[in-house]
This record gives C-alpha cells, sequence and structure tokens, in this order.
C-alpha cells in the first residue's frame, strides 16, 4: 500500500563537489540547508543583508552588489535608537551609523567576490508579498518594525515577479556567466499574511519560477516546497509554531539534494565528514583509557586523511595529539 506522494527528481548534472563554491541567498530556508553546509564542510556566503523574504529585494542585493555601489549615510534611517536599511535585515542593524554601513558595504562587496567564484548560487524565495513606504514609493526589504500604517502591503502579480527574477538572473550572470542558478520556493508557511494569502503568494512565486525556467533551460528548480505540502504533508514535520519545518523535515529535505546534486564519491565523502564531527562530539568516561587514546589517534587519521584531500577543512574543536 502506498501511503504518501513522492514528488519526482530527476538526477542533476553537473553535480556538486567539495572543490565547488556556493552562495545562498533569500529566505530563512535557505538558512536551514547553509547550517547543513556548514556542518558537513562545504564553501559557501550566506545572506550578507541578512533574511531576505522576497525576490525584489534578491534583486537589489544583487544590483547592489554587481554594480559595486556603495551605501551612505542618507541611504539610512533611525528608529528605536537603531539604525536601519531598508534594504537589509534587521540583524544588520547598529546603534551606530557607521557600523551599519560597513557591514552592508563590505557584505555586498564580499557577495561580488563569491558571486565571481560560484559554481552554485542557491535562491530561496519566501513571498510574494511586499511591503511598499508610502513616503517616497519604495519596496522595502524589511519593515524594521516601523508601524504598518507607513506602508501600502500588496501582492506581486506573476509577472512583476518573472521580471524581477531575470533581472536577478542577468546580474549574475553579468559576474559569472556560467555559474549554475538553482531556485527554491521556501515551504515556510506565511500565514501571518493570512493562510488563503499564503497559498497566494506560494502560487505566484511557483508560477513565477517555472515561467522562467521553461524560457530559460540553464535555470534549475529544487522542489522544497512541494516535498513538504505534498510527501510531508503531516504536522508532525513542523515546529511547535506549525509553520516552520521541524529537523526531521530539513533533513529529509536535504537528503533529496543530495541524492538529486550530489555524486555518489561526494556523498561519501560526507559521510566521512559525519562521522568526524560525531566523534568530536564524544565525550568519553576515562579519558585515560587505553580505549579512548584510540579512538583519538583513529579520529586524528580521519581528518588528516580528508585534509589532505580539502585543506581549506577546518574542524571545531580539534582533538589534542
Amino acid at each position: 500500500m502506498k501511503l504518501y506522494t513522492q514528488v519526482p527528481l530527476q538526477d542533476q548534472n553537473p553535480k556538486i563537489s567539495y572543490h565547488d563554491n556556493m552562495v545562498l541567498l533569500g529566505s530563512c530556508f535557505v538558512e536551514n540547508i547553509a547550517e547543513k553546509l556548514s556542518y558537513f564542510k562545504f564553501r559557501h556566503i550566506l545572506n550578507p543583508f541578512g533574511i531576505l523574504f522576497h525576490p525584489k529585494a534578491i534583486e537589489t542585493l544583487l544590483w547592489m552588489a554587481v554594480n559595486k555601489e556603495r551605501y551612505t549615510k542618507e541611504d539610512l534611517f533611525q528608529y528605536n535608537n537603531l539604525w536601519h536599511s531598508f534594504d537589509a535585515h534587521s540583524s544588520l542593524s547598529h546603534a551606530e551609523d557607521y557600523k551599519v554601513l560597513s557591514n552592508l558595504n563590505t557584505g555586498a562587496s564580499n557577495l561580488f567576490s563569491a558571486l565571481q567564484n560560484a559554481n552554485y548560487i542557491f535562491i530561496t524565495l519566501g513571498t510574494a508579498w511586499v511591503y511598499q513606504l508610502k513616503s517616497i514609493d519604495l519596496i522595502v526589504a524589511n519593515c524594521h518594525k516601523i508601524p504598518a500604517s507607513e506602508f501600502e502591503k500588496k501582492l506581486l502579480s506573476v509577472n512583476d515577479l518573472v521580471s524581477s527574477l531575470y533581472n536577478s538572473i542577468e546580474l549574475i550572470r553579468q559576474a559569472n556567466p556560467t555559474c549554475n542558478i538553482i531556485f527554491t520556493v521556501s515551504p515556510v508557511r506565511h500565514v501571518k499574511d493570512g493562510v488563503i494569502e499564503n497559498s497566494r503568494s506560494k502560487s505566484h512565486l511557483v508560477t513565477a519560477v517555472h515561467t522562467v525556467l521553461e524560457e530559460d533551460k540553464n535555470i534549475n528548480y529544487f522542489p522544497s516546497y512541494e516535498i513538504l505540502m505534498d510527501e510531508l504533508r503531516d504536522y508532525r514535520f513542523y515546529k511547535q509554531d506549525l509553520l516552520h519545518p521541524n529537523e526531521t523535515a530539513i533533513q529529509i529535505i536535504w537528503e533529496r539534494l543530495v541524492a538529486t546534486w550530489f555524486s555518489k564519491e561526494v556523498q561519501h565523502e560526507i559521510k566521512e565528514v559525519d562521522s568526524i564531527q560525531k566523534g568530536l562530539l564524544h565525550r568519553p568516561f576515562h579519558e585515560e583509557s587505553e580505549q579512548h587514546q584510540k579512538f583519538k589517534t583513529d579520529l586524528q587519521n580521519k581528518i588528516a586523511s580528508i585534509q589532505q584531500k580539502f585543506p581549506f577543512m577546518k574542524f571545531e574543536n580539534e582533538i589534542d595529539n
């Protein structure tokens, strides 16, 4: 008896390897994937402007980075004793304006360098709902808890989204014509917009991405949203807020990504890194025992072996010789 619907996934090429560099941009779900990449020691850069929920915000970030634009104090505003940028997440806000500017300009510069060297770029789209600041007719990346009366909330049309996605693709290709671009729609439910409104938003995003896919065969799509909605359609795969996927769901989606985009050789190397990471977390009852000393030696040999293949790998809490 078949108890669930499995989203069919096609094997993808070229495969991701440990020699590759990755850029990850977008909503909070892309940060879940970045945590996996960090744990397994892949080289990547994540959201230099913090979490960006909608395509227009991602487009603005790419435009600033690729065109080497710089922010000045006039681009910031002060609210609740902090300086903010409407282009960035509140995690970049600070009591000192120069620190915000430093984080913005350094982030944009680092992103441009990362784009030039990237083999893969993952862009995760969270919502098609945006907030437009009435006073200057600006679609913002984050409202920074400014009263809602200052903004007009609107749903971007599919055409608006398609145009924004094409702009982002063009900017990426200006920096790096050969990198692989992979879009995904975040499975996180934005029910603060409303349940029906969330469904409208996700459907606009999915339609927009697939409109681009049909016209540009060099763009890829990974169905994170569909895996959670169709394969894992049960609240036991959500956190207590019933909005965000829990660790089990994230692990399943990660495994589907690895099976689709990573070669068998890399999958074996991932297991080796996992073994090392778990070994480093091991806490013995008797540190001076012969058994533990052998365990430490074996673990050190594993680290030396993987670092010989990939010298860039650094492990926290490496064991003492």
